[in-house]
């Protein structure tokens, strides 16, 4: 399936980091707020940053032309707050491509439909950053301990991207500096 009209070649670039969620409810603008923060901090040469906003499907586009995808969001799991998880890109490989309603796509969608769409052209290299949020209340800020785990998740990505190897497949809670075991 060609994508692009003839002659039409995506911009390539090593690495993308796509911030998703919704500046107006709280902790939930986490992605599009961090995206911002390593714009203003710089990022290395052949990165570039998407603040993908709540428009799910665009994450499958901005993909395009990318070795290597980070994605970034909040979630409700459960956990503490500001507690950081990272998906690796092996346990995101069989996501069914299911798209009850286009217009409130998730980033779990929007890579299964990337895929589908992008074919041989789907980034090799994808992880997903999920924060724990706190408030989602319109009109919010984000919550201290969200703000934190920002700043961490800032660093390692930064240094993720400086050393241009994946930061390891762990989870970080927010009382932690320390990374431990996923399964722990």
């Amino acid at each position: 399936m060609q994508v692009d009209p003839p002659g039409f070649e995506p911009p390539r670039c090593d690495t993308v980091v796509i911030g998703c969620g919704n500046l107006l409810r709280g902790d939930d603008g986490v992605g599009p707020i961090l995206i911002r923060r390593l714009a203003e901090a710089g990022v290395p040469a052949g990165v570039r940053l998407v603040d993908g906003g709540t428009a799910g499907l665009d994450t499958a586009f901005a993909m395009r032309g990318a070795r290597r995808v980070m994605i970034v969001d909040a979630a409700r799991t459960g956990a503490t707050p500001g507690t950081v998880y990272r998906v690796p890109g092996a346990e995101l490989a069989d996501l069914p491509l299911h798209l009850p309603h286009p217009h409130a796509v998730r980033w779990d969608q929007a890579l299964a439909f990337g895929r589908w769409l992008l074919g041989d052209d789907y980034p090799t290299d994808i992880a997903v950053y999920l924060v724990e949020a706190d408030g989602l209340e319109p009109g919010a800020d984000l919550t201290t301990a969200v703000r934190a785990a920002m700043e961490r998740l800032q660093a390692m990505i930064l240094a993720d991207l400086a050393a241009g190897t994946p930061v390891p497949d762990k989870h970080s809670a927010p009382d932690k500096h320390s990374e431990e075991d996923a399964d722990g």
